[in-house]
């Protein structure tokens, strides 16, 4: 192992660089952007931009044709995944705020992949275990409540077909998960549930630095 990390804290002029340096917001996701903001503090819970490009180049990468998101909250994460889809691709969107799905709807309308979502508002481990077809997904994301992470892996497990992949986002928690004096459901459960997913056996697993930590577990 390294004796120095290669990663290290973006500052603002670093992350509008690595920004401009990818594959941008175009118009519409930068209007997602915008509107989202309009909510105040909570905005911070959608997924930065470049984590929004890595998702779609990721899609597509892994051919993924099927996929399902856990936390959609106003519709960036779902508008990333679904234009890495194929035109007969599906996304399904578990959720359980209208309100909030609700200001990506149009947004998914204008960039042309509304026909790809299948948004279900109810909680996402009742809607995960209504679906019946295991092993038919080839990609998930989870970004919801985080008590509810191991859970959602669980079932998310039965549905991906070997060599799928869960994408798990906010595994660092702000570093909070390092710092010992850093309490809370939270934190504690995001904690518990990094030392679980390293020990399964059943995935190959590594997380990465991007935004606040992002966890990618492939089926084995």
């Amino acid at each position: 192992m390294a004796d120095q990390p290669k990663s290290f804290n973006l500052s603002p002029e670093i992350h509008t660089y690595m920004v401009d340096h990818g594959t941008k917001p175009d118009a519409i996701l930068q209007a997602l952007i915008e509107e989202t903001a309009k909510l105040g503090g909570i905005s911070m819970m959608q997924i930065a931009p470049e984590q929004g490009a890595f998702m779609t180049i990721f899609a597509r990468a892994i051919g993924a044709k099927r996929a399902i998101e856990v936390g959609t909250f106003t519709g960036y994460s779902a508008l990333c995944l679904a234009r890495g889809l194929p035109d007969d691709g599906q996304l399904i969107c578990c959720d359980v705020s209208d309100e909030w799905t609700s200001i990506g709807k149009p947004f998914w309308e204008k960039a042309g992949v509304a026909h790809k979502i299948d948004l279900r508002i109810a909680p996402g481990v009742e809607t995960l275990a209504d679906i019946s077809e295991d092993g038919a997904f080839d990609l998930a994301f989870i970004d919801a409540d985080k008590t509810g992470y191991a859970a959602y892996v669980e079932e998310l497990l039965r549905l991906l077909r070997p060599g799928g992949v869960i994408l798990v986002d906010n595994v660092l928690w702000g570093g909070s998960v390092i710092n010992p004096e850093a309490e809370g459901e939270s934190v504690e459960a995001i904690r518990a549930f990094n030392d679980l997913v390293a020990a399964d056996e059943r995935v190959d697993t590594v997380m990465l630095s991007i935004s606040d930590g992002l966890t990618l577990l492939r089926k084995r």
